[in-house]
């Protein structure tokens, strides 16, 4: 794997999040609908900021994963977050996407995760998954145009889907 670089899509720029990030998120991921399928509720500005400050390191506490996370912004607005937690010595990743109520239904989230999912196999990884509650349709879209594919594999109620390099 290489650094850590700001990733660009053809409406989108993708960048590794700073802790600053908290104040403009936190509108972002204000609605209680975007945690209908993941559980959970919006963070206040101080649990954001703290999430932030640990996610911009970069590394899991043991060192053993990679922790990458970037805002997804549109035309300079942050609109959403994508993450991966790559498993460097396994040569996989995991990779999630949010997109914030507001921008919705525009191909957004997929256009994300396809630059994110591009990139991962580009830097090295050799399989790419997520988990998708089975109920939630545009998530099953987001991955199905990543080119992830379900399996029989559920963890918490969600289907695993992947895609291996070629």
């Amino acid at each position: 794997m290489t650094g850590f670089p700001a990733l660009r899509t053809r409406r989108l720029m993708l960048r590794p999040v700073v802790p600053e990030d908290a104040d403009a998120m936190v509108g972002v991921l204000a609605d209680p609908l975007l945690y209908t399928f993941t559980g959970g509720s919006p963070p206040d500005l101080d649990q954001l900021r703290a999430r932030y400050r640990r996610l911009a390191g970069g590394l899991s506490p043991d060192g053993a994963e990679r922790w990458l996370n970037w805002i997804v912004r549109l035309d300079g607005t942050p609109i959403g977050v994508v993450q991966a937690t790559v498993r460097t010595a396994a040569g996989e990743a995991d990779v999630a996407w949010e997109i914030g109520t507001a921008w919705q239904g525009h191909g957004y989230a997929s256009e994300a995760a396809i630059g994110l999912v591009e990139w991962l196999i580009g830097d090295g990884v050799r399989a790419v998954g997520a988990y998708v509650n089975p109920e939630h349709v545009a998530s099953q879209r987001v991955a199905a145009r990543a080119g992830l594919t379900p399996t029989d594999e559920t963890v918490d109620g969600e289907q695993r889907w992947v895609r291996t390099a070629s």
